[in-house]
């Protein structure tokens, strides 16, 4: 971990304060009057724990159906589509309650914001959207979106759906809990992320045939719809940011994307500053994500002759999850691969010499709260003791300390939001209460809420 203590002390140094700032006098005059050091991150970004960002899958559902919780032919409530059992077991995400204490562990964890997973208007996850709003707003959390390939022509629908979302859960709400997150220069203005959105026209297989991507879209169908929503939207945010989980360094910005949005748990931290680079050099924003790795369920039986099981993520030979010690291996190498992902993803978006230090643009993605079907989950699994008998016979994966993502994570991130925590421990209780739309308090400068978007 030598690199990774170099990493940390370059941020705690603040040696980027100054030269990251210099494209603004402003900020320039900012950072001078400033003490070098994570003071400075604070002090250019008021709102610091709204740029980080917990991927959030609102499509868990409870008894009878079990949505998602069935995935790969599993049988719900003890047979589960996940290597561990959730502290929370096969929950509803349509629950108040399992909301209220997914949105304290969300806190607790230093981290201000949620990228809702969507897939379509009036799809069962966005009719969940409102319930899941109301507790971020009494936990003081933000949301904002990840638009999931829900249809093959979905883009044809892309400047409509971000101006769906604005309608629905900004302006109707006042803006309660869309977030709006604030660059190193004061301007503001909604992002969002989609994947699946830079492909490829044909892919071969294992077999080395040729197939259409079904889901290929065109960059310029792209750019009629970037530009489109850009043009609507000039007159109510400063900016407006478009991410693509892509690193497809050309198409991108053709496609009328602002940077990209990486989500693969696979392209490991070391990687991230060579990405970096070659973002800046396609003048792209850029945000590698937080990660613990990745360790997939697999289905029992599959006639496809191409499947081929996923790796564990990161790399860790000779792991045994028959045995409590290899349990514990794997347990404390997803550890590292947070702090890793951490500590590089902060470094390479503080860069002087890369775009989004040059821009003031800060947004760190944590992959993920709840996927439990790829394994990254941060949200408490039970602890290997709380295991019944029938859970150990199906072979999930626990480690002795179910909560162990979230605590790596929450000692990272009091580095730089320690008093962010301080007053989320302190604060009163929330309220479930939806309180009316018409005594939402409006911010000064948030967007006009008489424009129709």
């Amino acid at each position: 971990m030598a690199g990774a203590r170099t990493r940390r002390d370059f941020l705690k140094q603040g040696l980027w304060a100054g030269a990251a700032l210099s494209a603004s006098p402003l900020l320039a005059a900012t950072a001078r009057a400033a003490p070098p050091g994570l003071g400075d991150l604070r002090r250019l970004y008021p709102d610091l724990d709204r740029h980080f960002v917990f991927e959030y899958y609102p499509w868990y559902g409870g008894p009878p159906d079990y949505e998602h919780w069935d995935y790969l032919d599993r049988r719900p409530p003890l047979d589960l589509s996940t290597r561990y059992v959730p502290k929370l077991g096969a929950y509803d995400v349509r629950s108040v309650a399992v909301l209220e204490q997914h949105a304290r562990w969300i806190r607790e964890a230093g981290i201000g914001a949620v990228a809702l997973s969507w897939w379509g208007r009036q799809s069962w996850q966005d009719l969940s959207v409102p319930l899941i709003l109301d507790v971020l707003r009494a936990h003081d959390l933000k949301a904002t979106f990840a638009l999931e390939p829900y249809a093959d022509d979905r883009a044809r629908y892309y400047a409509s759906d971000i101006l769906y979302l604005l309608r629905e859960y900004g302006e109707k709400r006042h803006w309660d809990t869309f977030l709006l997150p604030r660059n190193a220069d004061g301007r503001f203005g909604p992002v969002f992320k989609s994947f699946r959105t830079v492909l490829p026209e044909t892919s071969a297989d294992c077999l080395g045939e040729e197939h259409p991507v079904s889901d290929f879209t065109s960059d310029s169908t792209w750019r009629r719809q970037t530009d489109s929503l850009r043009d609507t939207l000039r007159a109510d945010f400063d900016h407006v940011t478009l991410l693509a989980d892509s690193l497809e360094f050309a198409r991108t910005p053709a496609s009328g994307f602002d940077g990209i949005g990486i989500y693969d748990n696979f392209i490991p931290p070391e990687q991230y500053r060579g990405y970096a680079e070659d973002a800046s050099r396609a003048g792209l924003l850029f945000s590698f994500n937080v990660n613990p790795g990745y360790d997939q369920i697999e289905p029992r039986q599959t006639s496809d002759p191409c499947y081929a099981p996923r790796d564990f993520a990161p790399p860790t030979p000779g792991l045994d999850f028959g045995s409590a010690l290899g349990r514990e291996r794997a347990a404390l190498a997803s550890a590292d691969r947070i702090r890793a992902s951490w500590e590089e993803t902060l470094t390479v978006q503080l860069e002087p010499d890369l775009a989004n230090a040059r821009k003031g643009f800060l947004l760190v993605y944590v992959n993920s709260f709840n996927e439990w079907h790829e394994g990254h989950a941060f949200e408490p699994m039970k602890d290997s003791a709380e295991l019944t008998a029938e859970e150990r016979a199906l072979g999930y994966r626990n480690p002795e300390r179910g909560d162990y993502r979230l605590r790596t994570l929450a000692e990272l991130q009091r580095e730089v939001l320690e008093p962010v925590l301080r007053r989320a421990r302190i604060s009163s209780a929330p309220r479930m209460e939806r309180v009316a739309s018409s005594s939402y308090p409006r911010p000064a400068s948030s967007p006009t809420s008489s424009r129709r978007v």
